[in-house]
C-alpha cells in the first residue's frame, strides 16, 4: 500500500515532527512494508530523518502525481485547519484534499486538532473539502466545532497520535555527555507568548525556589532558536545556576531528556505529551485551549495562564514540590491513565488503512 501524508511537515517544528514520526511508527506497525510519501518543506531532510519518499509540499504538479500512484491521502495531524496564523493554511490543505478527492483517492483526516475557524470563507472551504472524507479529531472541542460549521460527516475523537510513540528505545547523547541521570533534575519548556502578565518573572521565581530545594534545572528549546531565546530570557531572570540544552538535539533526544526527568514545567503541547508518553508528571502553563484539554485528559495540573494574573513563582514551586513529595503515586497513577489513550492511539493508523483498503 502507498499512502501520502500532508502536514506542516519539514519546518523543524518539534510538535509536528513528533506528529510525523508517530504517524509513520503507527502505520509501519499495521504494515511494515507500507510505501509512504510526505508532502514536506525540506523533502530531503524527510526523506533522510524519517526513511520515507517525500516531494515539495509547494509544488502542486508534483503532489498530484504522487497522489495519481497511492491508495489514499492522510491529512493530519496536528491543527492544519485554522486561520488564526493567515488566511492561506486551510485553503492549502484543504486543496491537497481536494486534489485526492478529483484523482478519486480516500482521504483519512488523522488526529487533527481543529480551529480556531472564524472567516466565513474559511468555514466554507473546510465544509467543503471534508465532505465525504473520514475524519478523526483530537478532542471533543474540535468535534464540536465541526458540528457548528456544517460539516455533515462523523468525526471520531482519538488521541493525539503522538501519546501513542514508543519512547524505549530513545536515548540523548546530551544528558550522557552532562553525565545527567534519569530523575535527577525537572525540565522546563517554555516558548514566547504575546502578554501583559510577567509570566517569565513568574517562572524565573519559582525555579529559583526549586533549586534552593535541592532541584537541578534543564530548560529545553522545543521550537529552535524560537524557544531558545526564551528559556535563555527566563534562566537570566534567575538568581540560581540551570542548564539550557541545545536547541538543535533530534526528535528522540527531545523526547528522552523530557521522559527521563523527574518532572516536567512545561508551556509547549507536545513537552506535556512527550512527558505522557514516559508517565513523567507534569505542571502545565496554558496560553491556548488545547493545553487545558490535554491536561484534563492525563489528569495534570495547570497552575496559571500566561494571560490572566492570578498565580506567582511561589504557587508554581508549591505545586511542584507537592507532586515530588508524591513522585511514585503521581506516576503511577498517570501510567494508568495513558495506557489507555497510548492503546487508542495505537487503532487510528488501523483506521487509515482501513479506509483506504475499502475504498
Amino acid at each position: 500500500m502507498h499512502v501520502v501524508l500532508s502536514g506542516y511537515y519539514g519546518f523543524d517544528n518539534v510538535g509536528d515532527d513528533a506528529i510525523l514520526l508517530s504517524i509513520i511508527q503507527a502505520l509501519r506497525k499495521c504494515q511494515s512494508d507500507i510505501d509512504i510519501t510526505v508532502l514536506s518543506n525540506n523533502p530531503a531532510a524527510t526523506e533522510k530523518t524519517y526513511g520515507v519518499k517525500a516531494v515539495n509540499r509547494w509544488k502542486m504538479n508534483e503532489i498530484r502525481q504522487v497522489l495519481k500512484t497511492a491508495d489514499g491521502l492522510i491529512s493530519g495531524g496536528g491543527s492544519l485547519m485554522q486561520d488564526q496564523t493567515g488566511m492561506k493554511t486551510i485553503p492549502y490543505y484543504a486543496g491537497v484534499i481536494q486534489i485526492a478527492k478529483w484523482l478519486k483517492k480516500p482521504v483519512f483526516v488523522y488526529a487533527q486538532g481543529m480551529g480556531p475557524i472564524n472567516h466565513p470563507l474559511s468555514k466554507f472551504i473546510v465544509r467543503k473539502a471534508f465532505n465525504k472524507v473520514k475524519i478523526t479529531v483530537r478532542d471533543k472541542a474540535s468535534q464540536s466545532l465541526l458540528t457548528e460549521i456544517g460539516v455533515k460527516n462523523e468525526a471520531l475523537v482519538v488521541p493525539d497520535p503522538v501519546i501513542g510513540l514508543n519512547g524505549s528505545t530513545f536515548h540523548s547523547k546530551w544528558l550522557a555527555e552532562e553525565s545527567l541521570s534519569a530523575n535527577t533534575y525537572i525540565a522546563i519548556s517554555v516558548r514566547d507568548w504575546p502578554t501583559a502578565v510577567d509570566y517569565k518573572q513568574k517562572i524565573a521565581n519559582s525555579l529559583d525556589q526549586l533549586v534552593r530545594h535541592g532541584e537541578q534545572i534543564v530548560f529545553l528549546p522545543m521550537h529552535g532558536e524560537h524557544d531558545a531565546k526564551s528559556s535563555q530570557e527566563v534562566a537570566a531572570l534567575m538568581q540560581e545556576k540551570s542548564m539550557i540544552a541545545p536547541g538543535d538535539l533530534s526528535i528522540e533526544e527531545k523526547i528522552a531528556v523530557i521522559g527521563q526527568s523527574k518532572l516536567l514545567i512545561g508551556m509547549r503541547l507536545h513537552s506535556l505529551i512527550f512527558s505522557a508518553i514516559y508517565s513523567t508528571p507534569f505542571i502545565a502553563i496554558s496560553y491556548d485551549p488545547k493545553i487545558d484539554a490535554f491536561a484534563d485528559i492525563v489528569d495534570q495540573p495547570i497552575v496559571g495562564h500566561v494571560e490572566v494574573d492570578d498565580w506567582d513563582g511561589t504557587l508554581l514551586f508549591e505545586q511542584s514540590t507537592k507532586v515530588l513529595e508524591q513522585l511514585t503515586t503521581v506516576q503511577e497513577n498517570m501510567r494508568n491513565k495513558v495506557q489507555a489513550f497510548q492503546d487508542a492511539a495505537a487503532t487510528t493508523a488501523k483506521l487509515a488503512l482501513e479506509a483506504f483498503t475499502k475504498a
